[in-house]
């Protein structure tokens, strides 16, 4: 290997060295048959991997692997979602199966790849469960991880799945108030499995904190110029990582072996072009986190990203940029349930246009 390509390869292999795990936030049959996942795994040192209704259109749509695998798939499955499932739970299976020495080798903390129940059930917790537990079955790999919006009904749901033994990816988090109740409720799954005497051993779970969405909210309501602009992600991010680092509460579960819930960034890539590309991943690398992110910051990181730590337990200077925000009437919970009702009908309108193109 050149030296300018080993010096490119390692700015990402270095953000692990710090502490953080870097997850792909994409998943396609191209990704796989073409050798791109196996290389970035074992050039770049990525992790894990994240999908969810959006990429999968798009891979659906573009990769003509897929659409020459659909004739049969019509003939074999009589619902658009089984013929969805038949497409992609393959896929899933031969990254998880990627990822299986990374998650064997990490003793059951690292290797994961997430796949979402449908968004149709974002407000159902019963059928969330079921679902959950359903994929996890068909899916059938140790290192499968699956994805629940953080909605009250998700997060209900959660206590159960934990309890079910199944690794949960909660996503679509945007405020505190969803972060403590993911929080909370995944400890509840864990207390009912040591209460039963069932292990709690490598059941893992992820709060995912969408990231660059908030910036884009918040900075709508200032003024252009305003000093406070294109903070309040980052601040409130990493007040989340001080308030969880400082949390002794996990000490009981982890006596008995248990794998914390660890803070996952998403939607790290940058949304205009005149912020720095890798802004969201240089911003919050800190031990024992994820920022899973797209092909394309993933690749301006390797090209120019700086891995150095940029999270600690001192977030005097973050909590007094909320305040000001705070001051300036915008109100954090408020913005962040409007981006949850957004996001799920973003992937509810993702999900149904891959559904069409399967009939």
């Amino acid at each position: 290997m050149n030296n300018t390509l080993e010096h490119s390869l390692s700015r990402v292999r270095a953000v692990g060295n710090l502490g953080q795990q870097i997850w792909l936030d994409n998943l396609s049959r191209h990704l796989l048959a073409s050798g791109q996942l196996a290389g970035l795994i074992a050039q770049d040192g990525v992790q894990g991997l994240t999908s969810n209704p959006a990429i999968f259109y798009q891979a659906i749509q573009n990769d003509p692997a897929y659409q020459a695998a659909l004739p049969l798939l019509r003939t074999a499955h009589a619902t658009p979602e089984a013929r969805f499932e038949g497409l992609v739970i393959p896929d899933v299976q031969r990254a998880c199966d990627l990822f299986a020495p990374t998650y064997e080798q990490s003793h059951g903390r690292a290797g994961f790849v997430s796949f979402e129940v449908a968004p149709r059930l974002a407000h159902d917790a019963e059928g969330t469960v079921a679902d959950a537990k359903r994929l996890w079955a068909l899916i059938g790999r140790p290192n499968a991880m699956i994805k629940i919006p953080a909605t009250p009904a998700g997060i209900a749901a959660l206590e159960e799945v934990i309890y079910a033994g199944i690794n949960v990816n909660m996503t679509l988090i945007f405020s505190a108030s969803q972060i403590q109740a993911v929080r909370a409720a995944h400890r509840r799954g864990l207390a009912r499995r040591l209460q039963d005497k069932l292990s709690v051993q490598r059941i893992a779970s992820v709060a995912s904190i969408f990231i660059s969405r908030i910036d884009v909210a918040v900075d709508a309501l200032l003024p252009p110029g305003d000093a406070l602009r294109g903070k309040a992600a980052i601040a409130a991010a990493r007040i989340a990582y001080a308030d969880w680092k400082n949390d002794s509460g996990f000490g009981v579960f982890a006596a008995f072996g248990a794998t914390p819930q660890w803070l996952l960034w998403a939607s790290t890539a940058t949304k205009t072009a005149a912020e720095r590309d890798v802004r969201y991943v240089e911003g919050l690398i800190g031990a024992d986190t994820i920022n899973t992110v797209p092909d394309a910051t993933l690749a301006a990181f390797r090209d120019h990203g700086e891995a150095e730590t940029s999270l600690s337990t001192e977030v005097q200077a973050e909590r007094a940029v909320l305040a000001q925000l705070a001051h300036q009437g915008i109100d954090l919970e408020t913005i962040g349930k409007q981006l949850l009702d957004a996001g799920l009908l973003q992937f509810e309108q993702a999900f149904s246009k891959l559904l069409a193109l399967t009939e």
